[in-house]
């Protein structure tokens, strides 16, 4: 099963894709979506369509996001909002099922720890994908998020399971 996470940006939105196997897990692909710097209408537009090519080419199973981390810049928020409803629909219209997660959910699966900073995630997602070329931070932390996703696609189908044999 090939997982696709998302790192939601609206002049950098990260991306990687990864393939599934019981619990081994191995990289298929990432990069970064940009925007540039003209009209927001026209960001986003260039966002979707830099997305819908990725998962046309790379055909993900399941999808996974990052949550919005709210801080004291209003405008800046809402711009991020903008570009995260990108990131959903985009895999929504294609028919993927979407996991969210926290930022320091996806941390916490990849490194054991919530507070972890960039280069850890970094050090982690390199371990844990042997051979990795990460395009930048923001294609590294869309990797987490995947990572983390498959952890909980597997959570949850061994627990399916368990119910099922009793």
């Amino acid at each position: 099963m090939r997982v696709l996470g998302i790192d939601p940006g609206l002049r950098s939105m990260g991306w990687g894709v990864i393939h599934v196997d019981g619990s081994r897990l191995s990289h298929v692909a990432n990069g970064v979506c940009t925007s540039g710097t003209g009209a927001l209408a026209d960001r986003l537009v260039s966002l979707h369509d830099q997305l819908e090519d990725v998962i046309a080419e790379f055909a993900p199973v399941a999808a996974a996001v990052e949550q919005t981390f709210v801080n004291s810049d209003a405008v800046g928020t809402l711009k991020l909002g903008q570009a995260r409803g990108i990131a959903m629909l985009v895999p929504a219209r294609a028919g993927l099922t979407i996991g969210e997660y926290a930022p320091n959910a996806v941390k916490k699966a990849v490194v054991g720890v919530g507070h972890a900073d960039k280069k850890q995630v970094q050090h982690m997602v390199k371990l844990q994908l042997p051979g990795v070329k990460l395009a930048n931070a923001d294609a590294a932390d869309a990797l987490a998020i995947a990572i983390c996703h498959a952890h909980h696609l597997q959570s949850a189908n061994a627990m399916a399971r368990r119910r099922v044999a009793v």
